[in-house]
Parts: structure tokens; C-alpha cells; sequence
């Protein structure tokens, strides 16, 4: 994650920019492109640098700030601290409190975050009548970072049961240690474990590269650069990754549900459907499904989800994301992993840092200024 302001130095960088337009065909007419959906951002909370936020027990959405507390949204804002860890983290470069998830029955509640040291740490909590249970805490998976960027850090749990975890290539520019295309580290890769299924956890006996003795068992897809956020579609299972690029082109990958792992999503031999610094591109690149350039405003893309909500009828079935520095909420339209429209939504979240999806498909959008805002028809 990269996080700027426009005013001061850069110190970290974040999501992605997209649209849609919504079309409709009949046998007797070619499709013709839709109103794009009438939204507006309703704030509900204000949050201390909001980082990430996951749907929780009892229709809750609980809601990480990057210091290391976690607080539960409720009908008046944001609740004290249900979990302080800000003694073990820091905020130097782009670390921090970077991902929560809970498992499907909210029995066990994750986090992600880089310790003093910087090691991007995964801890687990037992859940028990909604409650984090401290004394259960124990962590699943660690991976020393080289450099304080790129440090990813957004989990989330699949259709299939399996905790997905996004890590960067390990900082600096450029990818210096050939990380993202190196299948013997963790670093520049999505994984995928059985948490519970091992001490510290196991390893899913279908991922791609099980029998690879060159390769760590745990990667699930490789070839990223910062994938900051990433979703699952609630309808589908379809994978969504938001990948920060690195100068010229932001990136949305996708992966379809019966996807058997493996993809290489290029870097650092490309950034988006271009060849990075004169390399050449894998003969197994899987190229994005959307980028776009730097030439406007935007300089990271923040990955979102597609909406499977109510209150917006028009939105449903689209991919919603946004940009650190442009803050335009805009969707994708998609169709098998084609895209087919794209459309500005007509709000901005500021310097958007995450979406969040609550348990009945809602989004919110976090604003790392501390607004925490709900997508409501307009």
C-alpha cells in the first residue's frame, strides 16, 4: 500500500480506478448502454485512519485503523476498541493494522498486520457470543518483509473455506529481488492455507503447486506487485485483485470461480498488459481484466468488490472500486471475465484506503482521513 497526501511527501500508495455502463439487448435491438447506477456516500462514522473492515456476527461490520484497534460500526458510529494491538505494530512507511477476516461461522476472527520488526504477521482469535477471546490468540503465518512498502497484508476467506492472503513483492521499486516471479518465497503472491487444518496451519492438497519442489505450497496465484485489496464476488466466487502498480498502470485481475490456481499475473515482467522496463512477457501471463494509466489523477488503485446488495438495484453485479489518490468511486461491468462497461459513479471517498462489504452486500468506503461511508441510492 502506498499512503500520500497531496501536500506532504509520499509514504505509501493504494486502489484502482474503474466504471461501468450498465446494457440491455432484446432479439430485436443490439444492446445499448444504461444509466449508470445513482448513488451517494453516507457518512456513518469517523474512524482514526481507517484501514480495512470485514462483515461480522450479528450483521455487524467491524472496522480496523491502522495504529492496531478494531471497533464494531453500530447504529451510532463506532464503538471503543473490541481489540487493541497498537503496542505490536507501527505505522512507518506502509505498515500497520493491514487486514481482518472472519471465518464463515464467525467462530475465529484474523488479523494481518507487520510487527515492530516489520514482519507481516497473520494472528488468529477464537469468537465466542460475538466476543474476541484474548487468550486464544495464536498466530498462523509470518513473512519477513525486506523493505517497509508493498508490504499487501488483505485477507479474506473463499467460497471453498481457505484463508486467501495477499503479499506484496516485498518493497522498494521495481521488484530488486525478482520476487513477484520467484515461486520460492512467499513475497509478490496470493496464498492460500487451511488454517485450522494444521498447527500452524495446513496446506490445501489441490493448490497448484503442492507437488513443485521449487515452489512453496502455499501460493495460490503469483506475479503481483501490491495486490492492496482484493474480493471474492458474493454471486459467483469469481477472485478480484486490485494491484497498485508501479508508475505508469494501475491493474484489476480476475480469476473465475473453478479456477485451479497457478495464474501469473506478470510482474515484474509487466505492469498491466505492458512489458515492464523492456522485459519480455511469461508465455503464461494472465493480463488484466482493466488498467488504466496515471495520466489523470489516479496513482493506486483500490480494489473492491462487486455488488450484491439491495438498496441499489442498478449497481448489482458490478465491480466497485476506487483510487488512493483520485477517489472516484467507479464499477465495471463484466461479463465472464470480459469487461463490457465502464462508468463513474459520480462520488468521491477522498483518499479512499479500502471498500468494505457488510453481511447483506452493502459496501462502504474508508477514507484514510477517517470517514467511514456507506453507498446509498441516491
Amino acid at each position: 500500500m502506498k499512503i500520500r497526501t497531496r501536500s506532504s511527501a509520499i509514504i505509501g500508495a493504494i486502489c484502482l480506478v474503474a466504471s461501468l455502463a450498465l446494457t440491455t439487448a432484446s432479439a430485436d435491438e443490439p444492446a445499448a448502454p444504461r444509466q449508470a447506477a445513482k448513488v451517494t456516500l453516507k457518512k456513518v462514522a469517523t474512524a482514526q485512519n481507517p484501514s480495512a473492515g470485514a462483515a461480522g456476527p450479528g450483521g455487524t461490520v467491524w472496522i480496523a485503523e491502522r495504529a492496531g484497534t478494531v471497533r464494531v460500526l453500530g447504529p451510532k458510529g463506532l464503538g471503543g476498541p473490541v481489540l487493541d494491538i497498537s503496542g505490536e505494530t507501527t505505522t512507518d512507511g506502509e505498515r500497520g493494522l493491514l487486514g481482518v477476516a472472519f471465518d464463515k461461522r464467525f467462530a475465529h476472527f484474523y488479523i494481518s498486520f507487520t510487527n515492530l520488526e516489520g514482519t507481516s504477521t497473520v494472528d488468529e482469535f477464537a469468537v465466542r457470543g460475538g466476543k474476541i477471546q484474548p487468550n486464544t490468540r495464536r498466530t498462523v503465518l509470518t513473512q519477513t518483509q525486506p523493505y517497509s512498502n508493498h508490504n499487501g497484508g488483505d485477507i479474506k476467506f473463499g467460497p471453498d473455506g481457505y484463508l486467501y492472503i495477499a503479499f506484496g513483492d516485498g518493497g522498494a521499486g521495481g521488484d530488486p529481488h525478482g520476487n513477484g516471479q520467484n515461486l520460492d518465497t512467499l513475497l509478490g503472491k496470493m496464498l492460500r492455507i487451511d488454517p485450522r487444518g494444521g498447527k500452524p496451519y495446513a496446506i490445501p492438497p489441490d493448490n497448484p503447486f503442492v507437488d513443485d519442489p521449487d515452489a512453496r505450497d502455499e501460493i495460490w496465484a503469483y506475479g503481483l506487485r501490491n495486490p492492496w485489496r482484493f474480493s471474492f464476488d458474493a454471486g459467483t466466487g469469481d477472485l478480484l485483485i486490485g494491484d497498485v502498480g508501479q508508475s505508469d498502470w494501475e491493474e484489476i485481475d480476475w480469476a473465475p470461480a473453478d479456477s485451479k490456481g497457478g495464474e501469473n499475473y506478470g510482474w515484474s515482467q509487466m505492469e498491466g498488459t505492458h512489458p515492464f522496463r523492456g522485459a519480455t512477457e511469461p508465455a503464461n501471463h494472465v493480463p488484466p481484466v482493466h488498467e488504466y494509466d496515471r495520466n489523470g489523477l489516479g496513482c493506486s488503485v483500490i480494489g473492491g468488490f462487486v455488488y450484491r446488495g439491495k438498496a441499489i438495484p442498478n449497481l448489482k453485479g458490478q465491480y466497485v472500486f476506487s483510487d488512493y489518490c483520485d477517489g472516484t468511486v467507479r464499477a465495471l461491468q463484466m461479463e465472464n471475465g470480459t469487461v463490457t462497461g465502464v462508468s463513474d459513479l459520480g462520488v468521491n471517498g477522498g483518499e479512499t484506503v479500502s471498500l468494505v462489504e457488510g453481511c447483506k452486500g452493502e459496501l462502504y468506503v474508508l477514507g484514510i482521513a477517517g470517514s467511514v461511508s456507506r453507498i446509498d441510492p441516491a
